[in-house]
């Protein structure tokens, strides 16, 4: 289950954000891929494990999977992959690469109004 060295990561670099500041945080947004094999409930429940005693315990988790991407071979458009009609928008056409999955980032941590 590799949720649990993602949640580490995720609760280290917020720990490092809150060490700057004198209030504590309550929410995080991540990103990933949709290829990403992160399974949200799996990463909630690590995250909240490994938290605990810690100023980022009860922090709330928002994840947010970004669509895959593709890039048209006929007319060079980058575009959304549809699965249930991979197609290009802009030509309609099926020849196209998909590009590199969206890579896990934290996006934002939101902190306790002062």
């Amino acid at each position: 289950m590799h949720e649990v060295m993602v949640a580490q990561n995720i609760l280290t670099a917020i720990l490092e954000e809150t060490a700057k500041r004198t209030i504590r945080p309550v929410a995080a947004k991540i990103s990933c891929g949709s290829l990403y094999a992160i399974n949200d409930e799996s990463l909630c429940f690590a995250f909240e494990a490994i938290a605990k005693g810690t100023p980022c315990e009860g922090v709330r988790l928002q994840i947010e999977h970004k669509p895959i991407r593709g890039r048209c071979n006929s007319c060079n458009q980058d575009f959304a992959v549809e699965m249930s009609s991979p197609r290009c928008p802009k030509c309609g056409g099926e020849d196209f690469q998909l590009l590199p999955d969206a890579p896990l980032i934290l996006e934002e941590i939101e902190f306790q109004p002062e």
